[in-house]
């Protein structure tokens, strides 16, 4: 098997002339002259499972249908309580999917022959933890969603009981454009040129969370918002939940049409960190793309939770600033230090330790200037 190599607890792909790839496992060093153009195999490609990707797509159209449909037929203002039990069935629906993938992979891969005489059980665990690990870091970036949501609604005097809808459109929106960055994600990963690029950008964008102070957001000197506006008339007031009024012949677009816009354009924005940052904990896309989805998708609810409260997490954007930088140091650096990929374990330790130590030293800080 020309060209394939050996490397310690990964598996390698490289290119054969009578074959076209040759696949080639096992646990021992790999040779100093190894090519630095071998790439991972993946354990779920889309061409073996792109049915996996069909069903959970539809699933989550479902759930979304049911959602709006059923659940949130009428407008209305989302209490804490209901909020605070839709977070609860959301993160259920992710750890619930995250067990089930894993029986499942528990299963399937010993049936690979390409993965013969590997620890089986324990690909099985890493995947389960590499989705856990991503499911964590999207929730805890979401927590700046957030903030641009309680400022966007504010800007536009979005009523309570109109919230819901916009968030629910906003949500869809994200997901399209999730499922393409992390389309063009899983395709320029594999270029390890790209792979230094989006780490250090990611570093860069924890140390400016860490050091330079936060801009105020001002929809009206947004770029997209200004070509909206010379793009299409402008109603004065919110009608309704609507997003489009008829006036004399001309559509113009309410206040709640452009708030719409925003926050699509502020989830982009926010996918260009989140993308990456999950990408640099697996190289599975499978795993990129439910993790993320299901993170997203608990969003809402998490916003009418704590929309009230984020002020009160003051050093959660540290926290979320040096994780960036971790993620960054991982595609830069600590991956290729062992061997390829840097334990998923130790991964999920240091992410949900620092967010830890993060929000109980928020808690300590507002406890002590509310004792003053």
């Amino acid at each position: 098997m020309a060209g394939a190599t050996e490397t310690a607890g990964r598996i390698r792909v490289a290119p054969s002339c009578e074959t076209g790839f040759v696949y080639h496992v096992g646990f021992h060093p790999a040779p100093a002259e190894a090519p630095l153009s071998m790439t991972d195999l993946l354990l779920f490609p889309f061409q073996e499972y792109w049915w996996f990707y069909a069903c959970f797509t539809v699933f989550v159209l479902a759930v979304l249908a049911l959602d709006l449909g059923v659940f949130h037929r009428e407008a209305h203002e989302v209490s804490a309580r209901e909020a605070a039990v839709w977070s609860v069935i959301w993160v259920a629906l992710a750890l619930v999917f995250n067990y089930l993938f894993y029986l499942y992979a528990l299963w399937h891969l010993p049936q690979v022959p390409a993965l013969a005489g590997l620890d089986h059980a324990q690909l099985a665990r890493d995947t389960s933890l590499e989705f856990l690990a991503g499911y964590v870091v999207e929730k805890s970036l979401a927590v700046d969603n957030i903030f641009v949501f309680v400022a966007v609604f504010s800007y536009f005097a979005v009523p309570a009981r109109y919230q819901h809808r916009v968030l629910f459109y906003g949500i869809i929106g994200a997901l399209v454009f999730r499922a393409l960055f992390i389309s063009l994600g899983s395709v320029l990963m594999q270029y390890k040129w790209v792979v230094l690029v989006f780490g250090v950008f990611l570093i860069a964008t924890g140390f400016k969370i860490l050091f330079l102070p936060e801009k105020p957001i001002d929809p009206e000197r947004n770029p997209v918002i200004r070509l909206l506006k010379r793009l299409v008339p402008v109603w004065p007031r919110i009608e309704g939940d609507k997003f489009w009024v008829r006036h004399e012949g001309v559509l113009y677009a309410t206040p709640l049409f452009v708030a719409l816009v925003f926050i699509e354009f502020s989830d982009i924005i926010f996918a260009i960190d989140s993308v990456p940052a999950i990408f640099a904990l697996t190289n599975e896309p499978l795993i990129v793309f439910t993790s993320n989805i299901f993170a997203i998708l608990g969003l809402r609810a998490m916003f009418f939770l704590l929309a009230n409260a984020v002020q009160m997490f003051h050093y959660l954007k540290y926290g979320l600033g040096i994780v960036l930088v971790f993620v960054g140091l991982k595609m830069v650096w600590l991956n290729h230090a062992f061997g390829g990929k840097f334990p998923i374990t130790w991964s999920l330790g240091i992410i949900g330790s620092v967010l830890a130590l993060s929000i109980v030293a928020s808690a300590i800080s507002r406890r002590r200037a509310s004792g003053a």
